[in-house]
């Protein structure tokens, strides 16, 4: 066995001792995951310790599905592991295995448990199971079945196998001990009736065993040596035990628990992530917005990302809450090897070079990796007399502090020219629709031979030569950071977690792959749609920013050597206790705090207003400082007011906010300057329903028929007939009484 260079932790210590003492001369561990819905970036962990464990000790693991549970398991579950697994990077070899497959056995184990008196059929109801089993302060009572006898539990048992019995009517029981503290191993199920059809045994069987008795005996069959769960099967582990001792297994192995991954602004229920498909508050378990590997894949992050994201969270015993950031950084630092850089403009606004032949078109050089990447090649970009810039990158009347284009500023185009903005075109509305600007033909490549310097470096592409492609720029799916805490996570779904706008990138794209990943240039990192991008035809999901606050974060934390002394440890707090602690919200910057208080003056929600600090004021920040945003608080507390009285909507809001960065202007005018209120007139937005539906009566059709994604259709097209305007809570109400008519 090769020496591990691998971060230590409590798992690889046990299994080191093991082997150092001879309790096991191999490792074998598994992955067991129950096939009723896509793996999610938790699993991705789990995988990673199970099949990373192994590997590092010379071990194999199986994949083994603990398909026990016949009503919510499909093989288009099974298929899809399958796929996420070997995508992850890791193989079972010959080592697959199904709990189905051990029904036989698990059925002669139970019967024997019978007749050594060690289990019994007991009749109560449910309800009645958890009455008898007592309180955390009071031992259990004995059912009134537990002393039938051998032969009529073996009979009874027999029947429930035969089909006898409606679900429900019995189950079988372990005598375990009713006045045990952990309540897991007073006298816990065995098996219970289901007469179900199972996606491998079809209708051979209508009885299905437990998991705390299934996952031990499949462990054991198997000869696995570390069966390592997350800590939820802390207590169960005493069931686990019991029924490895009791029954006649080949091998004896032991569970260990770990914290599992809990992920910010993420959901990690398979139950719920099924209902926002079923919901159609997604568009599928592949969705670029879900936390499932499938969705990940989609967006375009790579395995090894999530192998590096997984291995710096690390295995521990305590449970916390993982900043997202942490999986952000992961993924830019695998992308930045991965990526060629190209060029592109998201939000244009038309340049047109007024000393620049006309019709004529100039290739410039431009490198596809910066310095800091070990790899070579380039392409040509043209060069022409119309061009796109971002209309972030112009400000008509700029604030001190902004050094991208002015009226009469000089600043530079990436791998191209100087340029001089002199005048500035406005539409009869008074928005800026295009520049007037000249360029210095000595500047090619980016340096003025007078050695004169220029403050920014802006991306473009050509207007006339430029592709035009669809982006979807994905944000959070829920709007706080533990939606799992909230009593109905989808009253905190994010209406703007999806914004699908038309973009402009170079030529250059064209001749690449489909699915290929590049980093546009000051924008972030995109990846071109596996399943809608055809042809020319493109579509690129933004996998991630630029920014990389925990990049920052690691590098202004101290080093060991410097780091003052610890403080005595604080005692431990209860275990009920402990386990909630699982998220701390930072304290707020002072002078942010005082924009806060402002805000709460005139608008005393005080938790809209922070919610909308930690995320978009402080995404502001990242690239301006506190003077510059110019943020007025009791005009805050007037925008977040707006919100939450349903006067606009958050999509909006965020314009407005733009709009009053750095800006003496009152949210209620904007609003109204621009159009942007809300239209909550049940009436109106029923209109817009009944012309949606009428003009996609095939799609209607396939809604009524049962096809949950089209909801999701409706709802944006409804939104799109009134100019993003109408309350989306309302659409969603009236499409829902629309699709269930008829």
């Amino acid at each position: 066995m090769e020496e591990t260079t691998a971060p230590s932790n409590f798992l690889r210590a046990i299994i080191e001792e093991d082997l150092a003492t001879g309790r096991h001369t191999n490792v074998v561990t598994r992955f067991p995951p129950e096939p009723n819905g896509y793996l999610h970036i938790g699993h991705a962990k789990a995988i990673c310790v199970d099949f990373g464990m192994a590997a590092d000790f010379g071990g194999r693991c199986h994949l083994r599905f603990d398909d026990t549970n016949p009503e919510a398991e499909d093989t288009e579950y099974v298929d899809a592991i399958e796929a996420d697994v070997r995508w992850l990077g890791f193989d079972w070899g010959e080592h697959l295995y199904f709990a189905s497959s051990y029904f036989p056995e698990m059925y002669r184990l139970a019967e024997q448990l019978i007749l050594d008196g060690k289990a019994y059929v007991d009749s109560l109801s449910g309800d009645e199971i958890r009455t008898y089993r007592g309180s955390v302060t009071e031992p259990g009572t004995p059912s009134p079945y537990r002393d039938r006898s051998v032969d009529e539990n073996l009979d009874l048992f027999r029947r429930m196998r035969a089909g006898e019995f409606p679900d429900g009517a019995h189950v079988l029981r372990a005598k375990g001990d009713l006045a045990s503290p952990n309540m897991k191993l007073r006298d816990p199920p065995l098996y219970r009736i289901r007469h179900a059809h199972h996606h491998r045994t079809g209708d051979e069987w209508c009885i299905y065993p437990m998991y705390d008795y299934a996952h031990p005996l499949e462990d054991a069959l198997e000869h696995v040596t570390h069966s390592i769960c997350t800590l939820e099967f802390d207590n169960n582990r005493a069931v686990y035990d019991w029924v490895v001792e009791n029954c006649d297994v080949p091998a004896r192995p032991r569970q260990y628990e770990f914290a599992r991954l809990n992920l910010a602004w993420t959901m990690m229920s398979k139950r719920k992530l099924l209902l926002l498909v079923n919901e159609g508050h997604v568009n599928g378990w592949d969705d670029p917005r879900m936390p499932t590997l499938a969705g990940l894949r989609r967006r375009g992050v790579t395995p090894e990302a999530i192998r590096d994201f997984c291995d710096r969270v690390g295995v521990a015993k305590a449970n916390s809450l993982v900043d997202i950031e942490m999986l952000e950084h992961s993924i830019r630092d695998d992308l930045n090897h991965r990526a060629p850089r190209v060029l592109a403009v998201l939000d244009p606004l038309r340049v047109v070079i007024t000393n620049f032949p006309d019709n004529h078109i100039e290739q410039l050089d431009a490198d596809y990796w910066p310095h800091d990447v070990p790899k070579e090649g380039s392409r040509s970009v043209p060069f022409t007399r119309e061009l796109f810039i971002e209309r972030a990158d112009f400000m008509q009347d700029p604030p001190s502090g902004f050094h991208r284009l002015a009226p009469g500023r000089e600043v530079r185009l990436r791998y191209g020219y100087f340029i001089t903005c002199n005048e500035v075109i406005t539409d009869e509305q008074g928005n800026i629709a295009e520049l007037r600007c000249t360029y210095d033909p000595e500047t090619r490549g980016g340096n003025a031979p007078d050695g004169r310097k220029v403050k920014s470096t802006l991306h473009w592409v050509s207007a006339t030569e430029s592709v035009p492609v669809t982006v979807r720029l994905y944000d959070h799916l829920f709007t706080v950071p533990d939606p799992a805490a909230v009593e109905d996570f989808r009253t905190v779904l994010n209406p703007d977690s999806v914004q699908t706008i038309t973009g402009y990138v170079e030529p250059a794209v064209l001749r690449e792959a489909p699915s290929s990943r590049y980093q546009f240039e000051r924008l972030g990192y995109f990846f071109a749609d596996p399943v809608d991008s055809l042809g020319e035809d493109l579509v690129f999901n933004r996998i991630v920013t630029l920014r990389d606050a925990y990049a920052k974060k690691l590098a202004a934390e101290p080093t060991q050597a410097a780091a003052e002394p610890k403080a005595p440890k604080a005692p431990k707090a209860p275990k009920e206790a402990k386990a909630k602690q699982t998220a701390v919200v930072l304290p707020l910057a002072p002078a942010l705090q005082a924009v806060l208080d402002a805000a709460c003056e005139v608008h005393p929600n005080r938790a809209s207003i922070e919610s909308w600090i930690r995320t978009e004021v402080l995404r502001e920040l990242k690239e301006r400082n506190l003077d510059e945003l110019k943020l007025h608080g009791p005009r805050l507390g007037r925008l977040v007011a707006l919100i939450d009285n349903g006067s606009i909507s958050s999509r909006v809001a965020k314009q407005v906010f733009a709009e009053m960065l750095g800006n003496d202007v009152e949210p209620e005018a904007v609003v109204d300057a621009k159009g942007w209120r809300q239209l909550n007139d049940p009436a109106a937005v029923q209109a817009a329903v009944d012309a949606v539906i009428a003009r996609h009566p095939d799609e209607l059709a396939r809604a009524r028929d049962g096809n949950p994604r089209l909801k999701g259709f409706f709802v944006g097209k409804v939104l799109a007939e009134t100019n993003g305007q109408a309350n989306p809570q309302l659409v969603n109400d009236l499409v829902d009484t629309a699709l269930a008519a008829g």
